[in-house]
C-alpha cells in the first residue's frame, strides 16, 4: 500500500459569514494524479491556499508526509514537500529565465553546487521546450511561456506533492499540450499531482 503524502480531515474555512470550504476530507498518495473540478467561486483556490499554508483553516487538520502542517507558513510547507502553482504566474520579471530557475533551487538547497543546479535547470527547461529562452527576461515571455517557467521553478524544489491551480488559464492551446505532456512525465516519475480546474475536459486529458 502506498504511503499517504497529503491528508485533509474535515477542513473548513470561513470568511466572516461566508463558508468558503466546508468539512473537506481526502488523501493523496504517490503516484496519484487526481483532478479537482468546480466552477469559479467554488472554493478551489481557497482550498489550495489552505493546503499550501497561505491560509489557516478555521477547523480541521492537514498532514503532509506524516507531519501536521495546517497553520504553518508557506515556506515551511514547501520544505515539507508540497509545491504549488498560481492562477496568475509569479515569475520575477527583471530576472532571466535561468535566474528564475536558480532562485528556488538555491532556496531549497543553499549548499548545492551551482553547476549541478544549472544542469538540473537546463534539463527541466528542455523538458518544457523553453531551454532556448534561458537568457531572456521573464517579463518578455508570453503568458504560456511564463506558465511553463512557473512549472519549471516548481520542479526545482523537488516536491513530493504538486498542486496545479488552473495551469491552463490564459495559455495558447499549443502550449497546453506541452503542459499536459509535462504533467504526465512528472507523474510517471512518481510525484503525486493534484490538478485543479473549472474545465472538466482539461482535467480528463
Amino acid at each position: 500500500m502506498s504511503d499517504i503524502n497529503l491528508e485533509l480531515n474535515k477542513v473548513s474555512k470561513r470568511f466572516g459569514g461566508l463558508q468558503a470550504v466546508d468539512h473537506v476530507s481526502f488523501t493523496v498518495t504517490e503516484p496519484q494524479l487526481i483532478g479537482m473540478i468546480g466552477p469559479n467561486g467554488a472554493g478551489k483556490t481557497t482550498l489550495t491556499n489552505l493546503m499550501s499554508g497561505t491560509l489557516k483553516p478555521s477547523s480541521g487538520t492537514i498532514y503532509l508526509n506524516g507531519r501536521r502542517i495546517d497553520g504553518h507558513p508557506p515556506y515551511d510547507v514547501t520544505r515539507a514537500g508540497l509545491g504549488r502553482t498560481f492562477q496568475i504566474t509569479r515569475a520575477l520579471g527583471r530576472m532571466t529565465v535561468m535566474e528564475n530557475m536558480m532562485v528556488p533551487g538555491l532556496a531549497h538547497n543553499p549548499r548545492a553546487n551551482r553547476m549541478d543546479l544549472e544542469a538540473r535547470a537546463h534539463e527541466i527547461l528542455n523538458l518544457l521546450t523553453i531551454d532556448h529562452l534561458t537568457n531572456e527576461l521573464s517579463r518578455a515571455l508570453s503568458g504560456g511561456q511564463r506558465k511553463l517557467l512557473e512549472l519549471g521553478r516548481l520542479l526545482m524544489l523537488d516536491p513530493s506533492v504538486i498542486i496545479l491551480d488552473e495551469p491552463f488559464a490564459g495559455v495558447h492551446p499549443r502550449l497546453q499540450a506541452t503542459i499536459t505532456d509535462y504533467i504526465h512525465r512528472v507523474h510517471e516519475d512518481g510525484k503525486a499531482i493534484m490538478f485543479i480546474s473549472h474545465n472538466m475536459g482539461a482535467v480528463f486529458e
